[in-house]
């Protein structure tokens, strides 16, 4: 159990630094202490795409690399930072699919060097991806083309869930995808919205939603961490909230207010 600035802290500069999509227990608490401590050079992971907490991110000139399937705020529109980076090419874009990025994960959770996956064949994403590699099937007897996807295990995996005890056990919900995400990286930090008095693999209900805490490095409270995106059933959507930022951030200036004031809380001229 560690503070949150500790804990952005334990993130080196060049990380390859996975986090789930606006839909699935991402950390923007921890986001925000990143732009604080001011890391840099991260190389970020949408597992499987990316939204508020990755624009973020880049808006503050804490990454040169992000892998993912999408970078979107949903609703409100395309990622502003993310498309004006893209646009200068101050970062370097990795395509991928979700299901490509889900199956690189699982190698590495399986403890395999590669996984198969169709789906891929035909598309031009193979012409940029010259690490996923297209073989024939060696159980088929005829003509049977399959790509095949390196294991991907990032440098950390962030996410933000309702609780954890004191054990390090952190109770998911039903987003199990997020197990895979633990399971695959060297090192996981997740924030709370607070914590269980008790051990969460020993309750029948909580049990099957909770990943144990052996694969978890560290916990730290962070109420309303996941804000402005929805946490499971606790709190919903800030759609305002989004839709305010993804206006302030059309330029770097604006972007660079919106940070001193919702980050650093400053105060702002008008």
């Amino acid at each position: 159990m560690i503070t949150i600035e500790a804990m952005a802290a334990s993130v080196p500069d060049g990380a390859m630094l996975a986090l789930p999509p606006d839909n699935s227990l991402p950390s923007v608490a921890l986001a925000k202490a990143l732009v604080r401590r001011g890391v840099r050079n991260l190389r970020l992971l949408g597992v499987p795409v990316s939204g508020f907490a990755t624009d973020l991110l880049i808006g503050a000139g804490c990454v040169a690399e992000v892998q993912s399937s999408a970078v979107s705020l949903g609703e409100a529109g395309f990622a502003p930072r993310f498309s004006a980076a893209i646009r200068a090419g101050s970062i370097v874009m990795r395509d991928a699919t979700c299901p490509a990025i889900h199956a690189m994960l699982q190698a590495a959770e399986k403890g395999v060097p590669f996984m198969p996956l169709r789906g891929l064949i035909g598309s031009d994403i193979l012409l940029h991806r010259p690490d996923w590699k297209i073989v024939q099937n060696p159980l088929s007897d005829v003509p049977d083309r399959i790509v095949l996807l390196p294991a991907l295990s990032p440098d950390i995996a962030a996410f933000h869930a309702v609780m954890a005890d004191r054990d390090g056990n952190v109770w998911l919900g039903r987003r199990r995808e997020c197990a895979t995400l633990a399971h695959a990286s060297r090192r996981v930090l997740v924030t709370v919205e607070r914590f269980f008095d008790g051990n969460l693999l020993e309750d029948e209900r909580l049990a099957p939603g909770t990943i144990s805490g052996t694969y978890v490095e560290a916990v730290a409270l962070a109420e309303r961490g996941a804000h402005p995106v929805a946490l499971l059933d606790e709190y919903s959507f800030d759609a305002e909230y989004v839709a305010t930022y993804a206006r302030a951030a059309q330029t770097q200036a604006g972007f660079d207010d919106w940070c001193a004031r919702e980050v650093f809380g400053r105060a702002v001229a008008a």
